[in-house]
Order: structure tokens, then C-alpha cells, then sequence
């Protein structure tokens, strides 16, 4: 068994990378609505009615009116539909994003924050303002629809969401500045083929010492422990929701020998890899 990978193939993207339809429109067109998932593109909705839960690689979010989610790609995730929740439902690639509109620094953050509750005020006001202004745009009927348009309203969209207020637990990547944002980009996609801190200093004309103070500016850890809780992560969703044998997972992460991926987990984790797959296994029965 492996996880579930929805790529972007939404019916009315019209290959632009980019999409807005509501959660009952999709309940009805995923194959395994229930199953837990995971995409290679955003998702961000705005719950308006009904309720249910959430869940986001390893944390549950109840849902009401007001929830604001955004999922981002390789996060793994599992809709509850019992509350018949519904809302509007933005879908775009990490691609689509205008790169001049400040908005592409938001789409590389991987770990950012992905749940907030916009009760009643300006700050729901404007993000459903924002929703509904790209719903209309992206369902004109004459033709006339403006990708450029979409971007620039996507764009206003994510930058409102990165002024609501941060959870606590949340980093921040504005402080780490540049070579933080782009430290981020970068272990998104190298994180599976090497660990050092200095492959990355090198890939990006830095040295590690500008990405430790980045990293420690933005999440009050160094590099290296940035990188190595990004491996974890993979780690803890493989582990959770395939049935791969350790050793398989270990040599996808990197590792040349299973045993020491074992003590790598085990020291960011405190438990073995098979202690952990068994904990969220029976967790679930």
C-alpha cells in the first residue's frame, strides 16, 4: 500500500494550473473522498456551511463556518465529510503564482501554517471577498477570462492570508528573509538525495553560516535541524500510511543502511520506526 497522489486534473482548469469549484463539487468527483491523500498542488477553502474535520499530517482541524485551510503539496490528508461541509475551494500549482507578485516566497513555504478561524470581521470579509472575486473571474462566460487576472487576485488572496495572525506554534519565515525562503524552495526538492548543510550552501551561493542565523531567525533552529525534522516528516507520513518495509523507506530518504535511518528517526523522534508505525496502526483500530 502506498499513499494516494492526486496530480492537477481538474475538468475546468483548462490547463492553466489553476481552478475554483467548492467542496461538495469535489466530494463528488475524488475516487476515495474519505481515504487519506495527498496532492502535488494547493489547496485553500473557506468552510461557509456545515462542519467536520480536517486532518493534516499528523493534526486534526475541526471544522465550522469561518475555517480558512490551506493544504499544500505532499501534505498528507484526510477529509470528514459527516457535517456536510461545503464552502469555495481554490486550486492552483505551485507554478501558477505571478513570480513578480510576491506571492511565489508564500508557495514555497512547505511548512507553513495551515488552519485559521475567521469569525466575523475584516479579516473574513476580505479573504471571502478575495474567493468570490476569483470565482467570478475564473467562470466568466464570454470567453474572456484572464489568467493574468487570476494571479494577480490568487496573489492578493495568499498575501492576505500571510497578514492574518500566525499560530503560536507556527515559524517565521519572514524573519529568515531571502535565504530562508529560498533554503525552503530548495529542501523542498532535495530533501529525499542529501542532508548536509553544505550541499545546500553551495546549490544556492551561500554559506551555512548565512543559512544557520536564516534558520535561527525564522525558527530558532539551525540548519541542520531544519533539515533533518523536513526528513522526519517524510519519515513519520511513510511510516503512518504505507505498509513499506522500513528498509524501502529508508534507502527513498537517503540512507544507505536501515540502521541508520533507525537511529536518524529515533533521535528526532524518540521512538523506533517500527514503535511508530505500530503506535499510529493501532491507534487506528
Amino acid at each position: 500500500m502506498s499513499i494516494p497522489e492526486y496530480g492537477f486534473n481538474p475538468p475546468d482548469a483548462g490547463g492553466a494550473g489553476f481552478e475554483v469549484t467548492d467542496l461538495a463539487t469535489l466530494r463528488g468527483r475524488m475516487e476515495l473522498p474519505d481515504a487519506v491523500h495527498r496532492t502535488d498542488f494547493h489547496t485553500i477553502n473557506l468552510v461557509t456551511e456545515g462542519h467536520g474535520d480536517r486532518a493534516a499530517d499528523f493534526t486534526t482541524y475541526p471544522c465550522r463556518p469561518g475555517t480558512l485551510l490551506w493544504i499544500r503539496p505532499g501534505q498528507v490528508q484526510r477529509y470528514d465529510w459527516s457535517g456536510a461541509m461545503n464552502g469555495p475551494h481554490v486550486l492552483f500549482t505551485s507554478a501558477f503564482p505571478a513570480p513578480f507578485s510576491g506571492a511565489d516566497r508564500l508557495v514555497a513555504d512547505w511548512s507553513g501554517p495551515v488552519c485559521w478561524q475567521l469569525d466575523a470581521g475584516p479579516d473574513h470579509t476580505l479573504v471571502a471577498a478575495l474567493l468570490d472575486q476569483l470565482r467570478a473571474e475564473f467562470t466568466r462566460g464570454d470567453g474572456l477570462v484572464s489568467t493574468e487576472i487570476l494571479q494577480f487576485l490568487l496573489a492578493a488572496l495568499l498575501l492576505q492570508i500571510d497578514r492574518l495572525p500566525r499560530p503560536d506554534e507556527a515559524d517565521d519565515p519572514h524573519a529568515g528573509g531571502e535565504p530562508y525562503a529560498r533554503f525552503r524552495a530548495e529542501l523542498a526538492r532535495s530533501y529525499r538525495t542529501t542532508r548536509r548543510a553544505e550541499d545546500y550552501a553551495q546549490r544556492l551561493g551561500y554559506t551555512v553560516r548565512t543559512l544557520t542565523r536564516a534558520c535561527l531567525a525564522a525558527t530558532g533552529q539551525p540548519v541542520k535541524h531544519v533539515i533533518d525534522e523536513r526528513v522526519a516528516l517524510e519519515a513519520r507520513r511513510l511510516l503512518a500510511h504505507t505498509d513499506e518495509p522500513v528498509a524501502a523507506i529508508a534507502r527513498r530518504l537517503g540512507f544507505s543502511e536501515p540502521t541508520n535511518f533507525g537511529k536518524f528517526f529515533t533521535r528526532h523522534t524518540g521512538t523506533t520506526p517500527g514503535e511508530f508505525r505500530h503506535s499510529v496502526t493501532a491507534g487506528d483500530r
